[in-house]
């Protein structure tokens, strides 16, 4: 069970997300604006919050930056914004993932899980030394992964790019975020990190047009599936 802040103007859509959620057993706590959404946050620190962006008397960008200044509670972006920017903007300044409305209930309980075992594994990362996803080891401590036992070899680079997304599993992760993880903090290596992809597809995954391991968001980055 988590505690859970669902930030949406909208009552109809937040009673609905709220409903389905107390089903899974999750303690629920709604807002309607962003000074709601604040002040319930404040009082009622959560375990994840669920944002919009179309609030209305505070865009939820701005919610979305105040609240990361103080904390790294996971926050999944629920919205009607579907154009690629937003998504960017959104996942760049801290979002840990971006569902566009209308979505399912199965899409977004999976997202909800996703997210909460995400912050759970992110709390001891310092302490973890492999990441096993599927056949994937990513061994952290001496820079290799292997696929059933057997090490792959790649470049520096390409295992910088493979730790990155392995260690924020499940995650979607924009082209400026890895390229700033792998390159630096002042580069955008876009068309660099594509080459770099197409080459690590080739030497993970059984069918590199099928990739089941690293897939992408179009427009806006990669997201290394939990197996």
């Amino acid at each position: 069970m988590a505690t859970i802040l669902i930030i949406e103007d909208d009552n109809v859509i937040a009673e609905f997300i709220g409903a389905v959620l107390e089903k899974e057993k999750h303690d629920i706590r709604l807002a309607y604006s962003a000074l709601e959404g604040f002040s319930t946050f404040r009082m009622w620190p959560a375990d994840l919050i669920l944002l919009d962006l179309g609030l209305p008397d505070q865009d939820g960008i701005e919610v979305l930056k105040k609240i990361r200044e103080t904390s790294p509670v996971p926050i999944i972006i629920i919205s009607a914004r579907d154009h690629e920017d937003n998504k960017v903007e959104a996942l760049d300044l801290g979002a840990d993932d971006y569902i566009t409305k209308p979505f399912g209930t199965p899409e977004l309980l999976a997202r909800i899980r996703t997210a909460l075992r995400h912050a759970t594994n992110g709390a001891n990362l310092t302490e973890v030394k492999k990441i096993i996803n599927g056949k994937l080891c990513i061994d952290i401590e001496h820079h290799t992964v292997s696929k059933e036992g057997r090490v792959i070899h790649l470049t520096p680079n390409e295992y910088k790019i493979i730790q990155v997304l392995a260690e924020n599993v499940g995650k979607v992760l924009t082209h400026t975020y890895i390229s700033q993880k792998v390159w630096g903090p002042y580069s955008n290596e876009s068309q660099t990190l594509r080459v770099n992809m197409s080459n690590i597809r080739k030497k993970i995954e059984d069918n590199p047009v099928e990739p089941e391991y690293i897939m992408t968001e179009i427009g806006i980055g990669y997201r290394m599936l939990e197996k």
